[in-house]
């Protein structure tokens, strides 16, 4: 728990806790996570269009590699 968030009595042993201001640190608490949350959420999108790039790429390559292959082999069935 936090510290500020105790009262201690004249001896210095917890007395009781300040729930007044347990709701509001746990506020803060839930919007920090939520703004982590809302990055990890762009930077998913960020690599997942990255990753559609790369496909739509590697699939062009692949595509033309075979291209090259069918012309390769007709010109050696076909000398």
């Amino acid at each position: 728990m936090d510290p500020d968030l105790v009262v201690s009595d004249e001896k210095g042993n917890p007395f009781t806790v300040r729930y007044d201001e347990v709701n509001a640190m746990l506020l803060n608490e839930f919007l920090e996570e939520h703004k982590a949350v809302e990055e990890q959420g762009a930077t998913v999108a960020r690599q997942q269009k990255q990753i559609d790039a790369l496909t739509t790429a590697l699939q062009k390559v692949g595509d033309q590699l075979d291209a090259s292959k069918r012309a390769l082999q007709t010109v050696v069935s076909n000398p």
